[in-house]
Order: structure tokens, then C-alpha cells, then sequence
């Protein structure tokens, strides 16, 4: 993929044990530099050790450029700020999977088909009482994912025809928006609410989640809030999550087995759980005082264990770019809603003391995506055990995409990490337990 573009005439040299051997540098179509170690094993013997492949590129892809540096993240090349501003969510999720933005009529066909597609199906019914009301939403997101694949056999076919992938495609997207609303019910002891296909992508998932509840109505800020951090959670690059649907597809798992690990890859506090620790550090800081400028201080205090939670990010070196966009739908929705939350203070409070705290300043320590997705979805009343989920709703169209780019491309083969075994060398048995 992007080979055409691709600079592969240049070299780099590695001199080992006495030879040396020519290795292909490869420069993708922002400048990216890599050299290509494919063959270095079989030519040399040796291979890389790079603990959490920090600076190993497992594949190379059309769908997202980030650079970290300059805080810069394009979907299929166009800037998450002008999706964000001007898109909706299953338009942007269109591009991600196919490359292109949809026609009007593209797009009234894409979204008829997750309309058509949004029913529940007979196995996540018979499912949904077996789990305990104290489940975690993640765990019950995934085993309802992964049951489809009993549901519709016909995709654990090894190689999906054309045909079978884009059916598969719209089934995923229609069922996660079913999946996490059910998600919601079940464990808040609701009863299921059934797809409306008269309602937009959006609408029918706030509509299956909060039917008959105090939270029944969709106020036009909150629906814009939604489509907005939906679609900056849809795609991030090659990060955990997206690297564990490559690798699960790349055995060709069926597609909803594939996209269940990309939700199990989510689950952790480290990736998508980093907003509920958000909430769940706020609430620490409330249940000791609220004192935010107290804790500002031990988090510059090397000897103390508190971490502040969504502040910086491991890729974006000075600004995350969807933290720009997000904390401006931030402080729209506090104002509109006419929210008044004690924790939320904090949270204003915390954002504005680190904003001009050299210590933070310096060390380019500003609020993530994380940070402010956190505060809506408490403001927009979702509980913070289920905001991991939301964010699978999001990143699901960045997965799908990942999957079908996956196993179209002809140089597809099963992901195979290499290891340093640094174990024991070869011994004889001898039997230590009695008889």
C-alpha cells in the first residue's frame, strides 16, 4: 500500500560481525523515515528488540497520519478539525472505511444499511439476563461482539468475499451502537429498547440507552457533543487497541471475534479507561477537600505516588490536537446545560492552575482528549463506568477500517513477533517431588 509514493531507493548500511548489509529506507508520503528491516533475520541472523514497539511500524497505511511533534491528526488526509466541525459521525467513519467521503447518496445508502442492520439479534437476547447487574460495561460489550459470530456463521469463512466483507462492515457498526446501549441497560436493570429506524445513527443509540429514564430527551447540544467525540475517537494511528484488531485479523479471526479484541485491548486504564481515571482522580480530590491546587503541587512532588490523570500523551509531544476541539464542545455544553456539579468546579478549577503553572508549562503537560471527554460524559450524565464503552462506539469505524485495509492488502500475512529468549539454557530432568 502507497508503495508508488514510497522512496525506496535509498540505503542505509549496518555493519555486523565484519559485513555489511544494505538496508531499504523507506520515506511515506508526509516524510516519515523507515528503514525496512523485513529481511534483516534471514540475511544477518539478528533481529530488533524494541520493548512496546515504541519505534517499530508494523504496517504501513492509507487511513491516519499523526504527528506528534507538530499535533497534527488527519483522517485519509483531511484535519480532525474540519471532520470534527463539519462531519457527522457515520460520514466520517464512511471515509475511514472506504477512503473517500461519501456522496449524499452514498451516504443515505450507508446509513439505510446500519438501519437495516440494527436489529437485536436472538443470541444477544438470550444473553442479556445471564449477565450480573454489577458487570463491567467492557466485559459484557465484548462477549455481546464476539457472540455474533454465532449468530451470523456465514463470516467465519476464512477469505470474506467483497460482498460478505461490506455486509459484515455494516453489521459491526450497526450492532456496537445496539451493544453499548444494551450494555447500559442491562446493567442499570432496564428493560432492552429496540432500533429505530426512523432516527439518525446518534439519536437511535441515545434513544435505545436512555428510553424511559430521566435522561430520555436529547438536547440538540448534547447530540452535537456526541457526533463530536465520536469522531475523535475514531481513529488514533497504530495504538493498542487498533494493533490488536491487525493482529487478532491477520489470523483471519472472523470479524466480530477481531473487533472484540480491539474492545478488550480498550478496556485498560493505560488506553481507553484513561477518562474514567479522570473522573475517578476528581473524585478523590473532592473526598479530600477539593483542594485541586493541593494536588497540582504532589503531582510535581517526585516522592509522592499521585498521578495526574490526563494531562500530556504519549504520542502528542506539545498539544493534542483533539483536546483543542474538544474542550471548546466542553465549555458550549457546561454552559448551555446549565450543569452545576461539584466535581466539574474541580475540573475547571484543575484545567486553569496547570494551564499557567510553569512546572506543567514546561514539561508541556496540557489536558488531553482524555481529560475534557471525561467532564462531557459526566456532564452529559453518562456513568463513568461506561465511558470506555463509548469510546468503543468511537474507535469501532477506525477498526473496521484497519481490518478491511488488513486483509485486502495482497502482502497480508499472520502477525509473528520474534523474541530475545533470555531464559535458562538446555538442562536434564531430575525429579525433585517425592513419589
Amino acid at each position: 500500500m502507497g508503495v508508488k509514493k514510497l522512496k525506496q531507493n535509498l540505503k542505509a548500511k549496518l555493519e555486523l560481525e565484519g559485513h555489511t548489509f544494505d538496508l531499504p529506507l523507506i520515506v511515506g508520503t508526509e516524510g516519515e523515515k523507515a528503514i525496512d528491516i523485513s529481511k534483516l533475520r534471514s540475511e544477518t541472523g539478528y533481529v530488533t528488540l524494541d520493548p512496546a514497539f515504541v519505534n517499530t511500524a508494523s504496517c504501513d497505511s492509507k487511513i491516519t497520519y499523526l504527528d506528534g511533534e507538530n499535533g497534527i491528526l488527519r483522517y485519509r488526509g483531511y484535519p480532525i478539525q474540519e471532520l470534527a466541525e463539519k462531519a457527522s459521525f457515520t460520514e466520517v467513519a464512511f471515509l475511514l472505511i472506504h477512503g473517500e467521503l461519501p456522496s449524499k447518496k452514498e451516504l443515505d445508502q450507508f446509513n439505510s444499511k446500519i438501519a437495516k442492520y440494527s436489529e437485536q439479534t436472538a443470541t444477544v437476547k438470550n444473553m442479556l439476563p445471564a449477565f450480573p447487574k454489577d458487570s463491567h460495561p467492557m466485559g459484557v460489550l465484548s462477549a455481546l461482539m464476539v457472540s455474533l459470530s454465532a449468530e451470523y456463521p456465514k463470516f467465519l469463512a476464512q477469505d470474506l468475499s467483497p460482498k460478505q466483507r461490506e455486509e459484515a462492515i455494516i453489521r459491526v457498526l450497526a450492532q456496537i451502537k445496539n451493544l453499548t446501549a444494551l450494555t447500559y441497560r442491562v446493567i442499570n436493570g432496564l428493560e432492552p429498547v429496540e432500533s429505530d429506524p426512523k432516527l439518525n445513527y446518534i439519536q437511535d443509540f441515545y434513544n435505545m440507552m436512555y428510553e424511559g429514564t430521566d435522561y430520555e430527551t436529547l438536547e440538540p447540544e448534547v447530540e452535537e457533543a456526541l457526533n463530536i467525540l465520536l469522531i475523535l475517537h475514531a481513529d488514533h494511528e497504530q495504538n493498542c487497541s487498533t494493533s490488536t484488531v491487525r493482529l487478532v485479523g491477520s489470523s483471519k479471526a472472523n470479524p466480530f471475534a477481531t473487533i472484540a479484541s480491539g474492545i478488550n485491548g480498550l478496556w485498560g486504564p493505560l488506553h481507553g479507561g484513561a477518562n474514567q481515571a479522570v473522573i475517578e482522580m476528581l473524585e478523590e480530590i473532592q473526598s479530600k477537600g477539593g483542594d485541586y491546587k493541593e494536588f497540582l503541587s504532589k503531582a510535581k512532588d517526585k516522592k509522592d505516588p499521585f498521578k495526574l490523570m490526563g494531562f500530556g500523551h504519549r504520542v502528542y509531544k506539545n498539544f493534542d490536537p483533539r483536546a483543542q476541539i474538544i474542550k471548546k464542545v466542553c465549555d458550549s455544553v457546561l454552559d448551555k446545560l446549565g450543569i452545576e456539579d461539584p466535581l466539574l468546579d474541580i475540573a475547571k478549577g484543575l484545567e486553569s492552575e496547570a494551564l499557567k503553572d510553569q512546572y506543567f508549562v514546561d514539561r508541556k503537560l496540557y489536558p488531553n482528549v482524555d481529560f475534557y471527554s471525561g467532564i462531557i460524559y459526566k456532564a452529559l450524565k453518562i456513568p463513568t463506568n461506561m465511558f470506555t464503552a463509548m469510546f468503543a462506539l468511537g474507535r469501532t469505524p477506525g477498526w473496521i477500517g484497519q481490518w478491511k485495509e488488513l486483509i485486502e492488502s495482497p502482502t497480508m500475512k499472520i502477525g509473528r513477533p520474534r523474541q530475545v529468549y533470555m531464559g535458562e539454557n538446555e538442562r536434564k530432568y531430575s525429579k525433585k517431588s517425592g513419589k
